[in-house]
């Protein structure tokens, strides 16, 4: 089994992104060359991996082989339709009761 990086650094002329997967979610920082500021850790909302993916980002590429495809797919799929998938498993009857 290959291992993969826990965080992904992505360097630009302004600054600095990085990304990490912490406690099964996706999160991401922003950090300034010029500044000693360190930037707390934001969670990627779904729409936002999903935009990744969308685009094929080196960004989706990474989570990708860090999560697998389908950890990867249930990431970008908000709390709200994933329970409204798990809910099209149960019968009709049971739904209506």
């Amino acid at each position: 089994m290959a291992l993969t990086a826990m965080h992904f650094r992505l360097e630009f002329p302004e600054g600095v992104e990085e990304f990490r997967v912490w406690d099964g979610h996706v999160e991401t920082r922003q950090l300034q060359h010029d500044s000693t500021d360190d930037c707390g850790w934001h969670r990627l909302q779904p729409e936002q991996i999903a935009d990744h993916v969308n685009r094929n980002t080196v960004v989706a590429r990474w989570l990708m082989r860090r999560l697998g495809w389908r950890r990867l797919l249930r990431a970008c799929i908000t709390e709200e339709s994933i329970r409204y998938l798990d809910m099209l498993d149960v019968p009709v009857e049971r739904r209506i009761a």
